[in-house]
């Protein structure tokens, strides 16, 4: 029920003005109404609520693009507090903050968590004979020194994180076209373009825009 709720919410309020908080008479009111069982003074409880939501999610995000997919997250955060609240609990803001910040936090150590998981046996293309290729493989010792190939290991596993964590699947498959990461060999915008039916503009457009996000996160 709280999943299928959640559209209305992040949909109706993710970048508008957020509905002003309820004062605490306000609140009284629509709680003893909500445990009454209205589905009115739900709906208003977490709308005016909503502010909250977003002031958290900016603190966690540090008001960066990331700043939405949060408060797509705090807003779950928000119906369970509003659905499990119980009168003489205190302020139902403060009880809301508390189960917003760990709706948001679990979802941030699942990201890290994610992330942490790339490794050298990654698979992360196919070679010309259909093989499956990891990124140990891509960045085998061709002469170099030790502590060069460590480096250079270190460097593209960094990039590797940050390609999978930071791109949506079409900017990374086409970045991972065009630079041969997965197949290893470089493919021009043309190409990529007949291979996924679109423009070469457009495949040029999502390219620049990936590679913005890349450099951003890198820096």
């Amino acid at each position: 029920m709280l999943l299928m709720l959640l559209p209305y919410y992040i949909l109706g309020h993710i970048n508008i003005t957020f509905p002003p908080p309820l004062t605490r008479e306000e609140e009284e009111m629509y709680i003893k109404l909500l445990e009454e069982g209205s589905d009115d003074a739900r709906n208003i409880l977490i709308e005016h609520n909503l502010r909250l939501v977003a002031h958290i999610a900016k603190k966690y995000s540090g008001g960066s693009a990331e700043s939405d997919d949060l408060i797509s997250i705090g807003t779950i955060g928000l119906i369970k507090a509003v659905s499990t609240y119980k009168a003489g609990r205190g302020r139902l803001s403060t009880y809301a903050a508390e189960c917003i910040k760990n709706e948001i936090l679990m979802e941030l150590r699942h990201i890290r968590k994610r992330q942490s998981e790339i490794s050298l046996q990654e698979k992360i293309g196919i070679d010309k004979e259909g093989n499956e290729v990891t990124l140990e493989e891509k960045i085998a010792d061709d002469g170099r020194s030790i502590e060069e190939t460590a480096d250079i290991k270190m460097q593209i596993i960094r990039l590797y994180k940050i390609l999978k964590s930071s791109l949506t699947p079409r900017e990374k498959m086409i970045i991972e076209m065009r630079y041969g990461i997965a197949e290893g060999e470089e493919i021009t915008q043309r190409e990529i373009a007949k291979r996924l039916g679109i423009s070469r503009s457009y495949v040029s457009r999502i390219e620049t825009k990936a590679l913005k996000k890349l450099k951003s996160k890198m820096e």
